[in-house]
């Protein structure tokens, strides 16, 4: 996780530092069917960025939601099959493992 969060942290400071070298850049016009947009090169970058955190957080946080039950269904049943394992008679008292 923490590498993930270096590397947030690099892309933001570039950002920053692009932002800061372009302010005084020429307009930059966009066109999408039949809106038409006049804005400055550091704003259209930054929205850019930021487009690209949005889109990548609604493909991640799904995943992160499915992992987390996934893991939370897998423990019980861990501990369930270690339920009945000791309740089966085993003759060894400790967990067959520990994922806690």
């Amino acid at each position: 996780m923490s590498v993930f969060l270096w590397i947030a942290f690099f892309l933001l400071v570039g950002v920053a530092f692009f932002a800061v070298q372009n302010s005084d850049a020429s307009p930059v016009v966009m066109k999408f069917l039949f809106w038409r947009f006049e804005t400055s090169l550091v704003y259209t970058a930054l929205g850019g960025v930021c487009l690209g955190i949005l889109l990548t957080l609604l493909i991640w946080i799904p995943r992160g939601v499915r992992s987390s039950f996934r893991t939370k269904r897998l423990r019980k049943e861990i501990d369930s099959l270690e339920e009945s394992h000791r309740r089966a008679g085993s003759s060894n008292d400790e967990p067959i493992r520990s994922i806690k």
